[in-house]
């Protein structure tokens, strides 16, 4: 089935509330802890989405938009968010990134997307051509992942107390994805 952008909107309006429910006022143990070596905490998370609203998505979508596969997309800096988010509160960035998402959302609905403007192509500097559907698309399953992975280091920090029920909880069961 392929992606409609009304469910795509819908995610995507979604998620700066769901994070917002999820961590807005939790101690540092609970925002700015992770699950092991490499990993994002809470905290990080946010941060690396408000970089992705200011450099990734709507960037993306215009180039494919305006010139096609003629200009690759920008790299994409994963890491980008340590700087962005040093001396900031979690409540800051919770709130910048609602706000970057609707200024984003804002102006993914001013393009009036079609069906043959979702077909259109543009040249992922990784991965090759990509279709904006597929652009699209990867944005919502980009916030579901972060969405697993904010959980998924909170629940990191009960592993020990939760056992031996962490065995049926599959929230604890690998800590790498």
């Amino acid at each position: 089935m392929p992606a409609q952008l009304t469910d795509i909107v819908a995610v995507l309006r979604n998620t700066p509330a769901t994070l917002t429910a999820l961590l807005r006022d939790l101690s540092p143990h609970w925002t700015h802890a992770n699950y092991g070596p490499d990993t994002f905490s809470p905290f990080d998370v946010v941060g690396h989405l408000i970089h992705g609203e200011m450099t990734d998505w709507i960037p993306r979508l215009t180039i494919i938009l305006e010139h096609g596969v003629a200009r690759p997309f920008e790299p994409f800096d994963r890491y980008a968010m340590y700087q962005l988010s040093e001396g900031r509160t979690m409540a800051e960035l919770l709130d910048e990134f609602a706000r970057r998402r609707t200024e984003s959302l804002n102006a993914l609905e001013g393009f009036d997307l079609g069906e043959a403007d979702l077909a259109k192509t543009g040249m992922h500097p990784a991965l090759g051509v990509v279709t904006a559907r597929q652009l699209l698309s990867a944005w919502v399953a980009h916030d579901l992942n972060h969405i697993h992975q904010v959980a998924k280091a909170m629940a990191y920090q009960y592993r020990e107390a939760a056992q031996p029920i962490a065995a049926y909880l599959g929230v604890l069961k690998d800590f790498r994805s």
